[in-house]
């Protein structure tokens, strides 16, 4: 559904409006979101589901008759960008379900993007046709090639209006070049190249070129047995072409810089918090697990999650974090039984408004939580249709550990662990924020807009 919120300042922090309709994407296996991404402008939205398929959304264009719209994202292209395969010489079936979304900057009319499922990258280009040539010499207006005995003219072809058509079509496949499954893409700030990053390696492509990367991290040691970490994410610095960080099971981040050399298996910088050992537990290493790490648009910082936690860190300052902001501190009670249902194992990913002064990641019940990093306040909200109704403002919520559960409050013990929040996406200029609550897509933005 479509909501919004207000200024960050107010007493109530992120008063959200504006709920304009629930975008079901399905209710399927296949029609689960798996990923969440805005364009450089903010201007489309793409998701991918399990079912391999890309569904991009157009903001509408504001109108004097109907000012409100503004803001509003309907469906501008659906197409399929995988489809499940089968690897004969490991006999493992390989998923369509779409991992991660890029989009590149727009250089002209049309907009491109990187779509990958767990072996293959793609590069897709999404352009507008509102007009068909006619009166061709060879062929008639069916396609059907003409018997050239019967011209007799020749012809000059024209441009007929029509109705507008959107096409997807794939201009590059990048394929072939990972062992494991790939977790990650990120493209450079160079615009020529992008990584790709799985278990064990990275790899550094150039657009222009599909059947060979270059390998720039491989932890993957001589004997497996050995095997201590894996990559869990991955991402290039938003202004600096030969720097990118990725993150690891073991909680930890390493630095990279590709100037120092090709193979950048030895980190420029290491970010590690040392563990408290009064917290010591058998699921510490599990909930240490980063599953994901984001720059700052400024590019000072970086923002890891872990299963509990999101962290902010300085590239200045290695060993701890400058800002730690519990997620779900009242989970720490439930990890036993989150480690039955394998909840405990679950990804969520975190995001920067434009300004790098809000941070948002989402929790369980279809929780999302949102932290202003100035006045350190935070808030949770719910994505649900039950109060995704037109221009409705989103109450925040609290969770209650024991005791006595206040009106407003939900207990611990009847959050809905099926429901989560694991993909959102936050526009690179304005309030509006995209949510993704299993197939269905929220979108909320500030009431003022």
């Amino acid at each position: 559904s479509l909501a919004g919120f207000g200024s960050l300042m107010q007493d109530i922090l992120w008063c959200f409006s504006q709920v304009k309709g629930t975008i079901d994407i399905g209710v399927t296996e296949a029609d689960i979101i798996s990923t969440v991404e805005f364009n450089h402008t903010g201007e489309l939205l793409a998701t991918g589901d399990k079912g391999g398929r890309v569904v991009i959304f157009q903001r509408e264009q504001e109108s004097k008759n109907q000012p409100h719209r503004r803001g509003e994202y309907n469906v501008y292209s659906t197409f399929q960008s995988h489809e499940p395969e089968f690897d004969y010489l490991k006999s493992l079936e390989i998923e369509e379900k779409i991992n991660k979304i890029r989009w590149l900057p727009q250089q002209n009319a049309a907009y491109f993007l990187l779509s990958t499922n767990d072996k293959t990258v793609k590069l897709w280009k999404v352009s507008e046709r509102d007009k068909r040539p006619e009166g061709y010499n060879l062929k008639d207006e069916d396609g059907r090639l003409r018997d050239p005995s019967m011209i007799t003219m020749l012809r000059v072809p024209v441009l007929r209006p029509m109705d507008l058509m959107v096409e997807a079509t794939p201009r590059r496949v990048f394929a072939n070049a990972h062992t494991y499954h790939i977790n990650s893409i990120s493209v450079n700030s160079d615009y020529e190249t992008y990584m790709s990053a799985d278990d064990l390696r990275i790899n550094l492509w150039n657009f222009e070129i599909t059947n060979q990367s270059f390998n720039i991290v491989d932890i993957k040691p001589a004997n497996m047995e050995e095997l201590t970490e894996v990559i869990t994410a991955a991402e290039f610095h938003p202004h600096h072409c030969n720097t990118f960080v990725y993150s690891s099971s073991k909680g930890t981040i390493r630095l990279c810089d590709m100037r120092t050399s090709a193979l950048c298996d030895r980190h420029a910088k290491f970010f590690e918090e040392p563990e408290d050992p009064s917290n010591r537990s058998f699921f510490s290493e599990i909930i240490s697990s980063i599953s994901d790490v984001k720059f700052s648009h400024s590019g000072r910082y970086i923002m890891t999650r872990d299963y509990l936690t999101v962290k902010v860190w300085d590239l200045n300052m290695e060993n701890r974090p400058i800002e730690t902001y519990q997620v779900h501190d009242y989970l720490r009670s439930k990890l036993c039984s989150l480690y039955e249902n394998d909840c405990i194992f679950d990804k969520f990913e975190c995001v920067w408004n434009g300004s790098d002064s809000v941070i948002m990641t989402g929790s369980y019940n279809n929780f999302f939580r949102m932290f202003d990093r100035n006045t350190k306040r935070d808030v949770t909200l719910e994505a649900s249709r039950e109060n995704s109704k037109p221009r409705a403002i989103l109450k925040p919520r609290k969770v209650c550990v024991g005791g006595k559960r206040r009106k407003d409050e939900i207990s611990v013990d009847s959050l809905d662990f099926s429901k989560k929040i694991l993909h959102t996406a936050w526009h690179p200029s304005e309030n509006i924020i995209a949510v993704a609550a299993t197939n269905n897509l929220y979108i909320f933005q500030d009431k003022v807009n």
